[in-house]
């Protein structure tokens, strides 16, 4: 009897654990067992698994990146170094990291929209006096405190992609703020507060 009572005691534990497991997982939503960052889509990969990679023209300096920046569940700093690399002050030649939820914000942006153009960057970081310079210019359009000076901004545009339906998909992110620039054709995006302007 009494090993009959072990194993009893044993099958409830297996059980409970089992229900404590399939409870965890019914409170995930479905696509994060399927490693895809939009809802019902099919992966084979599990969501922390899955390759991301994004690719950059600068518009100013003619440079092109294309790597995947992220694998096997974790950021890969040789990428990330040579996407802060292309999104350093092309006038000052300074670098400053770049915020990686920017970068995963960039990836979030590119399945919304289901493209995989390289991004033309317009601006990404810019140093205080670059930033005071281009205040200068054109006013208050640029912020005295942008956070492009801290590696959390980039200004984007993608080919053949319009820059309004860019600022849209950007806004259902609802990762920051987006900022719609008509006249110059480019999206500005950022990891700040969540707002956006000119859309």
């Amino acid at each position: 009897m009494q090993g009959k009572s072990k194993d009893v005691t044993a099958s409830r534990r297996h059980l409970l654990a089992l229900g404590a497991g399939g409870a965890a997982a019914m409170l995930l939503p479905s696509w994060a067992h399927a490693g895809s960052d939009q809802p019902g889509t099919p992966f084979a990969r599990p969501q922390l698994l899955q390759d991301r990679r994004l690719a950059f023209r600068h518009r100013h300096t003619g440079e092109t990146v294309n790597v995947v920046y992220y694998a096997d569940g974790r950021y890969i700093p040789p990428a990330i170094k040579q996407i802060t690399h292309l999104m350093r002050d092309h006038r000052t030649d300074q670098e400053m990291p770049i915020d990686p939820a920017l970068i995963d914000l960039l990836y979030a942006l590119q399945m919304r929209l289901g493209r995989r153009d390289p991004f033309e960057v317009y601006s990404g970081y810019r140093s205080p006096a670059t930033n005071a310079l281009l205040r200068q210019k054109r006013g208050r359009s640029v912020a005295k405190h942008s956070l492009h000076m801290q590696g959390m901004a980039v200004d984007i545009g993608i080919e053949h992609v319009r820059s309004y339906d860019i600022a849209k998909a950007a806004l259902v992110l609802q990762k920051g703020g987006v900022g719609f620039y008509r006249r110059s054709n480019f999206v500005h995006v950022d990891v700040g507060p969540v707002r956006s302007w000119g859309v």
